[in-house]
């Protein structure tokens, strides 16, 4: 008999509830932020001097080749996949991506309803003195139930649009993890090439301190028996010193790059393949620069500016809806009793239904002002998402500018030291020969070594330009290629 008054009052609540649910659902699909159009790329069809055509001609993006594809140092590989591992940087993006994704799951729950089971009991005794009958009373109430707390009916989107921010923020965050990625595959590469080509140079140093070291003896123990001046011996004395300071400095730099690249790699630099020298590196393959449109889609930083100016704009909606009316309903269903026994009892059901209107009347100007700061936001994220793309083609049209002078710059300076080369030799011929003096020969020894160390640096500018192309392009992000 009591199950039977229960079940009708149950399933006529459930329906009431499902029913509130399903009215709420649909009138929340409206949103008043304003549609989102992607603003043009305030860049040349083309980088300089490449014609559209020869652009829109290449068949494989940067992007589609793989880290380990383009560097094929086996040492540098290893450095690749430690730093992606271990690298503090990449770590803290990854758990920025994680914060971001919480934000999101915290404002996403807003949009669906909050239902809560509840069970209370109380008992309170009243003193005879505050009781009109003059005598004392103990009495009780207990509470078992489901509730709905202050879910908003989402009429104007204020709640949608706060979810579709959210959204974009967390986007956005994946993409600066791609982009810091692909940074510091570029920076471990070129703090790897630098390292190579500071223990390249110090090598020539230690050749030319050697040398110099020998020159110097000859040169005292001529002097000792008188077959050359104390001008000789100190301009000999010179050059070894110079020569050691060379190859000091160049021993700081080439440490000082290796504790970059420890930095980077996260750990130290054990158990790797052996190093290969400058000349071995086979990373200047011809790589497509593409379009300037491309970059939209392979630069990830420029896809992070592109969500934050989303979440600007789904905030407009938010900021707009706060001048509409807020409906909110809260709600409760179960049973209560003055007794504990009696909780399920025929008749102890109860339930209670509080919809609330807020209507903004009057605040001082603060929601016209957070629509003004929404609007000035969205603006300033348009403002740094086109300053990205400039930056990005900037930078594309850099490294293009310089790939094909950088191979006519390796080989005049190649040129260079051949001469010098030769000069020198023909200086030290003379010199024996009696026709030139020893300061012919001091000059060539320091034009060569020169000669020698710039063309190391112009080695060194060709691959680290390379590399620049490449992360500038959006290669990098992926280990191998789009076919693996």
């Amino acid at each position: 008999m009591c199950k039977s008054r229960m079940l009708p009052s149950i399933q006529q609540r459930r329906q009431q509830l499902t029913l509130t649910l399903l009215v709420a659902g649909v009138l929340s699909g409206c949103s008043l932020a304003p549609q989102y159009l992607r603003p043009d790329a305030p860049v040349a069809a083309s980088y300089g001097g490449q014609s559209s055509s020869a652009a829109a001609a290449a068949t494989r993006a940067a992007a589609e080749i793989g880290w380990r594809e383009f560097f094929t140092d086996a040492r540098l590989q290893a450095l690749i996949e430690s730093a992606l591992e271990h690298n503090r940087d990449l770590r803290a993006a990854a758990l920025r991506i994680e914060e971001a994704r919480a934000q999101y799951n915290i404002q996403s729950a807003d949009r669906l309803p909050n239902i809560n089971g509840s069970a209370s009991g109380a008992r309170s005794r009243t003193p005879a003195d505050l009781r009109s009958q003059g005598s004392g009373n103990t009495g009780g109430r207990y509470d078992v139930g489901v509730g709905l707390a202050s879910f908003e009916l989402d009429f104007f989107g204020r709640v949608r649009s706060l979810n579709d921010a959210a959204l974009a923020q967390y986007l956005a965050t994946e993409e600066a993890r791609q982009s810091v990625r692909i940074s510091l595959v570029a920076e471990v590469a070129n703090a790897y090439l630098a390292e190579r080509a500071f223990a390249q140079q110090q090598a020539l140093a230690q050749q030319s301190f050697d040398a110099r070291s020998s020159g110097y003896r000859l040169a005292q123990k001529r002097f000792e028996v008188g077959a050359s001046s104390a001008l000789d011996l100190r301009q000999e004395e010179s050059l070894l010193q110079s020569a050691r300071v060379s190859l000091v400095t160049l021993a700081r730099q080439r440490a000082q790059a290796e504790n970059a690249l420890v930095l980077l790699v996260g750990k130290p630099l054990a158990d790797l393949p052996p190093a290969q020298p400058l000349s071995a590196q086979n990373i200047v393959a011809e790589i497509p620069a593409g379009l300037p449109s491309d970059l939209l889609a392979s630069r990830p930083d420029i896809r992070q500016f592109e969500h934050r100016l989303k979440a600007a704009n789904a905030n407009i909606g938010a900021a707009r809806a706060a001048f509409f009316p807020r409906i909110t309903l809260t709600a409760s269903a179960g049973t209560a009793s003055g007794a504990l026994s009696g909780l399920f009892d025929a008749g102890s059901g109860a339930w209670s239904f509080a919809p609330q209107l807020v209507l903004p009347i009057f605040d001082g100007g603060r929601n016209r002002g957070n629509l003004k700061l929404a609007e000035v936001r969205k603006n300033l994220a348009i403002v740094d998402y086109e300053k990205a793309i400039q930056s990005a083609f900037r930078e594309v049209s850099d490294a293009l500018a310089a790939r094909g002078l950088l191979d006519e710059q390796i080989a005049a300076q190649a040129a260079v030291r051949d001469a010098e080369a030769e000069r020198l030799k023909l200086s030290e011929a003379r010199f024996r020969s009696g026709i030139a003096s020893s300061l012919d020969v001091f000059d060539a020894q320091r034009q060569s070594f020169a000669a020698e160390q710039t063309l190391v640096q112009a080695q060194l500018l060709r691959l680290t330009n390379a590399v620049d192309l490449y992360r500038a392009l959006g290669g990098g992000w992926q280990e191998g290629g789009a076919a693996q």
